[in-house]
């Protein structure tokens, strides 16, 4: 299930952290990666636990947890700091696949990475290439999005970001365990969700109905959620 989620962080919210993030200083991208990924990797990222990470991490983190669709979406039970990287010259992220476990160094905080996100701060006309190419049963999915939107999409998948040949792509990227570990089951639920909505949209939250198909959902989360 790859998901779109629009308008994360507003435009003023966006050029306030790029701004953050203009002035910092940027180290080479596989401080980050496992062995697989530190042989295709080629980027620049900032320092985990720098001022600006921090800052912005707490920004992205602020407006996800207020944001519908991402938890109708992820159903979040721990989310990875956010981390952010730079491609430009034409640095490139080759076909590969996230790590199962992600610990986060100096602690014991470590999540099962079962969604992936990518949230652009760079406009699809400020660089040429650096498309995130996702694949799934379905085929290859290309997206480059505006900045201050996501997508969400399964950590199993094979992914790649295409070499930037112009400009530079800047992104945060970061992973979330959700409290329904089962793909297949994420997406039913989420689909139940967005059904209810849409019904509580036309006949109001008191409906029988909607009232009803709550009531399956919730029991449905009872059944497969983790905690």
């Amino acid at each position: 299930m790859l998901i779109e989620i629009p308008e994360v962080l507003s435009k003023d919210e966006v050029a306030r952290c790029r701004a953050m993030m203009d002035a910092a200083e940027w180290v080479d991208g596989n401080v980050t990666a496992g062995v697989q990924s530190a042989m295709a990797k080629n980027n620049m990222q900032l320092p985990e636990g720098s001022p600006a990470a921090r800052s912005v991490g707490t920004a992205i983190l602020d407006a996800l947890a207020n944001n519908p669709l991402f938890i109708s979406a992820a159903l979040p039970l721990k989310v990875f700091p956010p981390l952010f990287n730079r491609y430009a010259g034409g640095q490139s992220f080759g076909i590969h696949v996230d790590n199962a476990i992600r610990p986060l160094r100096g602690t014991d905080f470590r999540i099962r990475s079962d969604l992936s996100a990518t949230l652009f701060f760079a406009e699809p006309d400020e660089y040429d290439g650096g498309e995130l190419r996702i694949q799934d049963t379905y085929g290859t999915h290309q997206v480059k999005l505006p900045a201050g939107h996501m997508v969400l999409y399964p950590s199993t998948s094979l992914h790649e970001v295409t070499p930037v040949t112009r400009g530079a792509r800047v992104c945060s990227f970061f992973w979330m365990q959700s409290m329904v570990r089962d793909v297949g089951e994420r997406t039913l639920l989420f689909q139940l969700d967005s059904s209810i909505q849409r019904l509580a949209a036309e006949r109001g939250h008191k409906d029988a109905e909607v009232i009803a198909l709550t009531g399956v959902y919730h029991n449905l989360i009872r059944r497969w959620a983790d905690a």
